[in-house]
């Protein structure tokens, strides 16, 4: 075995303590940087889980909303809806799954409410399809007879941003309504009439001032 020389044990004896120094102040530095790291990640897991959580009752409230609407609808109380309706836009009523801007009726607020009480006000809501006869009834009958909320008082799906139905009618609704959510109550049809008696509800939403509004109620069914 070689020994090491007087002169080369100093100078590793020396030599020692400034390596353990420097790493003990290495490892010093870096505490704090992982401190900061691990401080970086949890803000971002915090913002991820408010986001998520915003996000989860910013639908529970807009199901609510919708169920609250349904229910006013339902029951005839149409007027209780009118503080829904969104101060701007008004709400427009599509008979079927296809909006026509150009001729799809749009009351605001103060006009739904005048129609409901001079119900003698007859409107052309657009053509039943099929037959071509026209609808032509005053706005408290056609929520009564063509909305006709009360059929989704049984067992519906509620879905959000997204359509159950099947029909032939084209759906236009993401196209016209590109920036708005949508909450869609849905039956399935009969087994008497080959399912095709199911039947749809859609109540369109805008947020304005950051509160939602309505902004239509579209009506859908198996169209030919």
């Amino acid at each position: 075995m070689t020994k090491l020389s007087t002169t080369s044990a100093l100078s590793m004896m020396f030599a020692l303590p400034l390596l353990l120094s420097g790493c003990q102040s290495q490892s010093i530095m870096s505490a704090p940087q992982n401190i900061a790291q691990n401080n970086t990640d949890q803000n971002s897991i915090d913002q991820n889980n408010s986001d998520i959580d915003t996000a989860v009752i910013n639908q529970q409230t807009l199901k609510q909303q919708s169920l609250r609407i349904q229910q006013a609808l339902t029951n005839g109380d149409y007027a209780s809806i009118a503080n829904d309706i969104h101060p701007n836009r008004g709400v427009r009523f599509s008979m079927y799954a296809y909006i026509r801007p150009e001729s799809d009726k749009v009351f605001s607020r103060a006009q739904y409410l005048q129609y409901l009480h001079e119900s003698n006000i007859r409107f052309t809501w657009g053509e039943k399809d099929g037959i071509g006869d026209l609808l032509i009834t005053p706005l408290p009958d056609y929520l009564r007879t063509w909305v006709n909320a009360s059929v989704f008082d049984d067992n519906p799906t509620i879905s959000l941003n997204n359509s159950q139905a099947m029909g032939n009618s084209i759906d236009n609704l993401n196209k016209i309504y590109q920036n708005s959510d949508f909450v869609e109550f849905y039956i399935n049809g009969s087994e008497e009439y080959g399912g095709m008696d199911w039947r749809a509800m859609r109540l369109v939403f805008d947020t304005y001032q950051g509160k939602r509004y309505l902004v239509a109620i579209i009506s859908d069914q198996w169209t030919i």
